[in-house]
């Protein structure tokens, strides 16, 4: 390892970002799973759908919470300690479940402890060891951490719907507990904790560049509850953080959780169901990085009041339609686009508000919001399709709250003076 490094220099920063990927994508398997278990559990423990969405419902949440703490954990205990015992947790977790028999402990382990662990390796991870290890092609290699959360989900539900389909639900959590034990050491061995702990660079600092002072966690917490107390007292705050409720509302905690078990109750394979899931990942590639070019030349506010109504149209229709191939696929590659084409408006209108400082501070507490939303799709429409034996109440709902949100985007106000005014 102290050969390689010396060997690469400063672009060792690309296998630290490489192995941050793959830790990433091990983290957005494990919160895909749920969506894929909801029917083999089904079948097996005959539980309620209710009971089951309530370990995903936990996990969103955590996973969303934990972030803001996590990063001060990093800044105190260290980046390569927190990811290592976060992966470490995520396979303990989701491999004990193996051996789970009844409900309390699905919620326990994939709902407790493995959102914990998994809410450890999510995007502030990505946006720590870009911030450590690149000054030039911050931007690119944010963007492709970003993928990895965002669309990895998605991506890898053929995998283990096709695992679940021919073996159960019992090989879909051990393959996601041995991914998470293999990336663990490698983590370990490939993240030091920054680049002046090798004697390199950042990739792309000048000959001059000096380490930046490490902060404390003291200050990190108090940095991120008092950028909250201040713009809780705003009215943007509250738009753009409803807003992003209803964003997780409408995406991973509905569509994400949901949609292969909707898909299922309509006849519908849960392999087939999981491909379209993930052509909606890959056309969220495309769909994201439009809209962050979009975001540079027009209005945010306006982006999202396109965005959420169109969402929330979609949401209604679909339940109403003839869930043919064609009319699905299409679903598919529309949605995909929309799928997180939220966030770079959102972020671009919380940096104007609460300026350059507070802004993506404050940006991650409205992320939170996205989990919470997430996490009451998830719960809430497991328990109305275990009630009324179907989800076209759930997706009614979800899409008329997503018209909601295309209205609220547009009282959003412009600029740090005007986020003053409460």
């Amino acid at each position: 390892m102290s050969l390689l490094r010396r060997t690469l220099g400063s672009r060792y920063a690309f296998v630290v970002a490489a192995a941050t990927f793959l830790a990433l994508l091990s983290a957005a398997g494990l919160r895909a799973a749920p969506g894929v278990l909801i029917l083999p559990l089904e079948k097996a423990f005959g539980w309620d759908r209710g009971v089951i969405s309530t370990a995903a419902g936990i996990g969103i949440l955590l996973y969303g919470l934990t972030g803001p703490f996590a990063a001060a954990l990093m800044q105190s205990f260290g980046v390569r300690r927190t990811l290592s015992l976060a992966l470490l947790l995520m396979a303990a977790s989701t491999g004990l479940s193996a051996f789970m028999t009844q409900s309390w402990q699905y919620v326990a382990t994939w709902g407790v402890l493995a959102g914990l662990g998994s809410g450890a390796v999510a995007m502030v991870l990505g946006a720590t060891i870009v911030n450590r290890w690149f000054v030039a092609r911050r931007g690119l290699m944010l963007g492709l951490l970003t993928a990895a959360t965002a669309t990895g989900s998605l991506i890898f539900l053929p995998a283990m719907a096709w695992i679940a389909e021919h073996g159960g639900w019992r090989p879909v959590v051990l393959t996601v507990a041995v991914v998470a034990a293999i990336m663990a050491p490698i983590c370990w061995l490939l993240i030091p904790e920054s680049p002046d702990a090798i004697g390199q660079r950042p990739f792309g600092a000048p000959d001059d560049w000096t380490a930046p002072a490490k902060g404390s966690a003291a200050n990190a917490l108090s940095a991120a509850f008092g950028a909250l107390a201040r713009a809780s007292r705003t009215r943007t705050f509250w738009l753009l953080f409803g807003g992003f409720f209803i964003c997780g509302l409408t995406t991973n905690g509905l569509i994400g959780v949901h949609m292969i078990a909707f898909c299922g109750d309509r006849g519908m394979p849960e392999v087939r169901a999981a491909g379209l899931l993930a052509l909606m990942g890959l056309f969220d590639l495309f769909g994201t990085t439009l809209s962050g070019w979009l975001t540079d030349r027009y209005d945010p506010r306006k982006l999202l009041f396109v965005y959420y109504a169109v969402r929330g149209l979609s949401l209604i229709y679909l339940p109403y339609s003839d869930f043919s191939i064609l009319s699905l696929s299409a679903f598919a590659v529309f949605y995909g686009l929309d799928w997180i084409a939220t966030v770079p408006p959102t972020v671009r209108l919380a940096t104007e508000a609460f300026g350059d400082r507070d802004g993506p501070i404050v940006f991650g507490w409205i992320a939170a919001s996205h989990q919470l939303g997430a996490a009451t799709a998830a719960i809430g429409a497991g328990v109305i399709r275990a009630q009324q034996g179907q989800y076209l109440e759930a997706f009614v709902i979800a899409g008329f709250a997503g018209l909601v949100a295309a209205g609220a985007s547009l009282m959003v106000r412009r600029g740090v003076a005007a986020a003053a005014v409460a």
